[in-house]
């Protein structure tokens, strides 16, 4: 299995072991036309296999004391297993079946296919979640990363047996894996483990990255969801963000935290503290395989949800041009470098680090020097990184809410715009 990266960390502290093994291609690799293709087929894993049923396989994994999951990203699958250390044998088996032998019944497809079109149509009252999609695919337009990795119902529909065989069979090879061990066992064991889980998928070859790298959108663009009756609004301002390989990464991080990266955040204390006008104000920065988005997000009331896009623009244009200060700085390092405890107590997190790490192409170690690169940032790296990364002069601006009701409101605290689009609650299936 020399072909496989493999990553171990052993733990006695509880009889458990956890297997990730995950495949370097997921949504980002759907072809047009064909986006939900990838979630579809590591779903179908879990919906039958050689000998099991789909009732059968949630059988067995009960009465084993396992839990067995996929998830599908833009840029990894992966199937999750996790069993008590005593039946480690036989859910190894039944891990290697649903990897290995899946049989893709079309009755089960069409099932599945069914219900993920009607999740699809049910996230459409979730407000922050059509914020987000919106967001996403008005800053990326046409790139990968502006796509729903679940499809829309329009491509779940094109999904067809033949699409989703094609793409196992392309994807699941043992030189497009990277496995993740922790628990209770040691490295020799874990080796086994492996070995036995991976055995029959045909070796294959390393997938390549179909992602081109993403051009920041220039101006200033305001997407605007339309739900009638909202007594809440939705609203999210970003732009392109941060590349785990930038050399002012780290800084840039160190610096999102003193705007919205935690309680006493800028963000936190000027919107939730002082004026009461969301629950939570955050800012984040995204990264994957490629430069991701950086965002600030809240959840006013409708009513507020003008003059909290105006405080946050105003906070935000601050931000870029005059930075951060050094009070502020060394408060975010301290609480970055102490918070990292909580990222590395467990063996499973621990590993899952070095996972990610392979699975993303970031730099070789990033986790495991990080501490010592946030010890190493300075307040100017900081307050570089944020002019040279970030740009108030190009935003996307994400709303849900009702237009006839807060519409030009929300325009009207907006400078230089460049675009406005009102679009429907089904916007991303049309």
């Amino acid at each position: 299995m020399s072909s496989t990266p493999i990553f171990v960390e052993s733990s006695r502290a509880l009889p458990l072991v956890s297997a990730v093994v995950a495949f370097r291609s997921g949504a980002g690799h759907d072809p047009a036309g064909r986006e939900g293709l990838a979630r579809i087929t590591a779903r179908m894993l879990r919906r039958g296999a050689e000998g099991y049923t789909a009732a059968r396989i949630e059988e067995t994994t009960d009465s084993l004391g396992g839990e067995l999951s996929v998830d599908v990203g833009f840029s990894a699958s992966s199937v999750h297993l996790e069993v008590i250390k005593r039946s480690l044998d036989p859910f190894a088996g039944l891990g290697a079946t649903v990897l290995s032998r899946p049989t893709f019944e079309v009755r089960e497809l069409e099932r599945l296919l069914r219900e993920a079109e009607a999740e699809i149509i049910e996230s459409q009252d979730l407000d922050q979640v059509l914020c987000s999609r919106a967001f996403r695919r008005t800053l990326f337009t046409s790139h990968p990363y502006g796509r729903p990795s679940e499809g829309t119902v329009r491509t779940l529909r094109t999904i067809t047996g033949d699409d989703v065989r094609a793409f196992y069979r392309q994807h699941y090879t043992r030189r497009n894996a990277v496995v993740a061990i922790s628990g209770d066992v040691d490295q020799h064991e874990a080796q086994d483990l492996v070995a036995r889980i991976l055995a029959d998928l045909p070796e294959g070859t390393p997938a390549t990255d179909p992602i081109p790298p993403p051009l920041q959108r220039p101006g200033r663009h305001l997407v605007f969801v339309d739900k009638p009756e909202r007594t809440q609004a939705q609203l999210i301002v970003g732009s392109l963000g941060t590349d785990a390989h930038d050399a002012d990464h780290v800084p840039l991080l160190i610096a999102n935290t003193v705007l919205g990266g935690t309680f006493s955040s800028r963000l936190m204390q000027e919107i939730r503290v002082k004026r009461g006008w969301s629950y939570g104000a955050y800012s984040h920065v995204s990264y994957d395989r490629h430069r991701d988005a950086f965002s600030v997000g809240s959840s006013p009331a409708a009513n507020d949800a003008s003059a909290c896009l105006k405080l946050t623009l105003e906070m935000l244009q601050a931000f870029i041009e005059r930075g951060v200060t050094e009070d502020e700085f060394e408060f975010a390092k301290r609480y970055l470098i102490r918070s990292h405890a909580f990222d590395i107590d467990t063996a499973r997190k621990r590993v899952h680090q070095s996972l990610v790490e392979a699975l993303l192409d970031m730099p070789v170690g990033y986790h495991e020097s990080y501490v010592a690169r946030l010890e190493a940032a300075t307040l100017a790296e900081a307050n570089a990184a944020i002019h040279t990364r970030l740009s108030f002069d190009n935003l996307v601006l994400s709303v849900v809410g009702t237009h006839a009701d807060i519409g030009q409101a929300i325009q009207d605290v907006i400078p230089g715009l460049s675009s406005v689009e009102v679009l429907p609650p089904g916007f991303d299936q049309m």
